[in-house]
């Protein structure tokens, strides 16, 4: 399965000026702890996303969207999956969100 990890970004731009270095710190630490915890459920633990283009037949615009990551989780159903990333420490970001989507075969 597929997971974006979406956030409320001006809320995200205003925690980060607001917080600390050290509860910036502690917030990574425990993404790290979560992440190792449950490192036996993940094909590809992902990682943060950068600024995203968005591609036409015309050609590639820079444009802002709300996810901040991705991961590709292995589960036996999406009811699984979402069982799997409940307690996950993005639940703590302003405004966040996870979306699962099934990643099919062809």
């Amino acid at each position: 399965f597929l997971v974006l990890y979406r956030m409320d970004m001006d809320a995200m731009q205003k925690m980060m000026a607001e917080s600390s270095a050290e509860d910036r710190k502690k917030g990574m630490d425990e993404w790290g702890a979560w992440m190792n915890e449950n490192k036996s459920i993940f094909a590809d633990m992902g990682g943060p996303t950068g600024k995203n283009s968005v591609m036409s037949p015309d050609g590639a615009k820079e444009e802002s969207n709300d996810i901040g990551g991705y991961s590709i989780v292995q589960a036996e159903s999406k009811d699984a999956a979402v069982a799997m990333l409940k307690g996950n420490p993005h639940f703590t970001m302003p405004g966040a969100k996870i979306d699962i989507a099934e990643v099919m075969s062809m």
